[in-house]
């Protein structure tokens, strides 16, 4: 007697049967990126949001006056820290395009303080703003015989300061960038607003703007996303002093985990999340156009 089988009692032939070679190469290729992608990316932030699980972390965050004050920081930190460091980046991406051979060699000074690390180059601006033996207040007693400020025993002045770093510090990478959008734009545009009689204001405004406005604004969201997770430039100059009234988001969860209080410093991380959930919406709302 003949026995039929159905299609489904028919054994399927396994995987590797099914894939190419090039298929084969390109998950054996994937499996230790998608490894270490779960295993620090994935696995760290769910573990995160684990214990942010409490609504009473958030309680007792909300009643701390530190976190208030850390969550202003953060806002003053954005509004001011980031347009004057993108104002400051736009004109002087223009300053570096210009074809002169001494611009050259000073670029390669202007770039230091971002390719320098962090940790060097912010201590030794905390050095440099020490009341007693640093060079600040030195050359302030040589010059007028009066001794200099604490700078970092005044919150607006730290903040400020801590600002000032940060600027000082990423500066010169958003300055790159901008530069490469300034040399995209065709000439020919400029040499005929010369031939039109166009001052340097009319130039920027008609033909430079609208060229790079869409990478300005691109990178201006990219910025603040990135300066909501920038701990260093706080951190390693007022260490959120004096008094705790300097630190922001990035670094009040710093402190929380110094004083063992785990869940405090992982729903501090996470009320940072409604500033930047919407800048990424914005961003790759932009770059999908």
């Amino acid at each position: 007697m003949a026995i039929t089988l159905s299609a489904s009692d028919t054994p399927s032939p396994p995987l590797s049967a099914r894939l190419s070679p090039p298929q084969v190469w390109a998950i054996a290729l994937l499996a230790p990126y998608l490894l270490v992608f779960l295993a620090f990316v994935v696995y760290p932030v769910g573990y995160g949001l684990w214990l942010a699980r409490q609504p009473s972390s958030y309680v007792a965050l909300y009643n701390d006056p530190i976190f208030a004050r850390a969550a202003v920081n953060t806002l003053i930190f954005l509004v001011i820290g980031i347009n004057i460091k993108m104002l400051i980046a736009l004109f002087l991406s223009g300053f570096f395009a210009q074809q002169r051979p001494w611009i050259r060699w000073l670029s390669v000074i202007f770039i230091l303080p971002w390719a320098v690390p962090s940790i060097p180059t912010i201590l030794s601006v905390r050095f440099m703003l020490n009341p007693e033996w640093g060079v600040v207040n030195q050359l302030i007693f040589k010059f007028t015989g009066d001794d200099g400020p604490n700078w970092l025993n005044d919150p607006a002045v730290a903040l400020a300061m801590a600002i000032g770093v940060h600027i000082w510090k990423s500066l010169p990478f958003w300055t790159l960038i901008l530069l490469t959008g300034r040399l995209a734009i065709s000439h020919d545009l400029y040499e005929a607003s010369d031939v039109d009689g166009a001052n340097w204001w009319q130039k920027f405004r008609y033909i430079t703007w609208p060229s790079m406005q869409t990478l300005y604004i691109t990178c201006t969201l990219l910025s603040m996303i990135w300066t909501l997770g920038d701990f260093n430039s706080v951190y390693l100059l007022t260490g959120g002093g004096p008094a705790d009234l300097t630190h922001v988001l990035s670094t009040l969860g710093i402190r929380y985990l110094r004083l063992d209080q785990l869940s405090l410093a992982m729903a501090s991380i996470v009320c940072a999340m409604p500033f930047v959930l919407p800048l990424v919406y914005f961003m790759m709302k932009r770059l999908s156009r």
